[in-house]
């Protein structure tokens, strides 16, 4: 059986696969036909894919997060490699495959994951820093075990925040004996705290994420987790007028250091600057190194990359 890093263009093969998402759409030509717009995964990558002229056993038959036999074609469609599905089928028992094996994870167990983040919230100093920061993980702790730290763009698997928080912390701490004027426990808490909300933005089966929730619509994670700070103080009669739970709130509203990027206020703080471009590194370096290891090494460039400016990155040959 094929999986998706081994494709390439005019492969014919057969495989098992995830559909990690399905759309009903129509052509264009007269008169319209439906087919499913697909994006089908399994532990090495994902694929967009066409199932041309579905029918309405098909439509009853097929959905989200469910798995498939899949008889294709591989193919190139605007520069990018695509799938045309000929037959597709429900996974059977006898099939022996199981939905866990298609499931892409962050490459540390996630207990070892978060043991390594309460070791960390262990070490913060400052008590009443402290105290916000564990109440805000104590909101999702059960969800950071599982949940990835973007739908798409990165960390995007099974315990992905959970790894792009250890990765962040792993950079927070050199930088911070790089450079003695930087607050230790100012950069723990906000690299924690920083995408602590995601849970509760997104809707995530499996490090999947199918929909974003209504306080992921109408609010955002950088709202959400900024409101937790607020409470966290308020419950613990810390004032609200402190430069510590001001500190906290700006590293949660600039991480993203732009309006149009989703924060609505840009770094102001010695913190706040090395916190966004820690965030950024660690996406950005994330997003090159998934998209290695899911183009197969033949290909010499990977697929465009969004967060890269839709550019694509060159597998050197040294």
């Amino acid at each position: 059986m094929t999986q998706i890093k081994q494709l390439a263009p005019q492969d014919d093969f057969v495989g098992f696969y995830l559909l990690r998402e399905l759309a009903i759409k129509q052509t264009n030509g007269t008169p319209q036909k439906d087919y499913f717009d697909i994006v089908l995964g399994d532990s090495s990558g994902q694929l967009s894919a066409k199932f041309w002229d579905v029918s309405t056993t098909d439509k009853e038959t097929f959905f989200p997060m469910a798995l498939v036999k899949v008889q294709g074609t591989a193919h190139t469609y605007r520069e990018k490699l695509q799938i045309k599905i000929s037959k597709m089928r429900l996974v059977i028992e006898s099939d022996g495959v199981a939905l866990t094996d298609f499931i892409r994870s962050a490459p540390i167990r996630p207990v070892d994951l978060i043991h390594t983040i309460k070791m960390v919230m262990a070490s913060i100093t400052d008590q009443e820093i402290s105290t916000i920061v564990s109440f805000c993980v104590g909101k999702v702790e059960e969800k950071l075990m599982h949940y990835p730290a973007a739908k798409t763009h990165h960390h995007a698997y099974f315990a992905g925040l959970a790894y792009h928080m250890v990765r962040m912390l792993e950079i927070g701490e050199f930088l911070c004996k790089q450079r003695p004027f930087l607050n230790p426990d100012l950069m723990k808490a906000g690299i924690i705290l920083h995408d602590i909300a995601k849970p509760e933005e997104m809707i995530s089966q499996l490090g999947i994420v199918s929909e974003y929730s209504v306080q992921g619509k109408l609010i955002g994670h950088i709202s959400m987790a900024s409101n937790w700070i607020t409470e966290a103080a308020i419950r613990s009669d810390i004032d609200l007028g402190s430069e510590k739970v001001l500190a906290l709130q700006h590293l949660v509203l600039s991480h993203h250091n732009l309006g149009e990027w989703g924060s609505p206020v840009q770094p102001q703080t010695a913190e706040a600057v090395a916190l966004h471009h820690i965030d950024a590194m660690d996406a950005k370096l994330q997003m090159v190194e998934d998209a290695l290891d899911t183009t197969p090494e033949t290909e010499e460039w990977t697929p465009f990359i969004r967060g890269l400016e839709n550019k694509a990155v060159y597998r050197l040959k040294i």
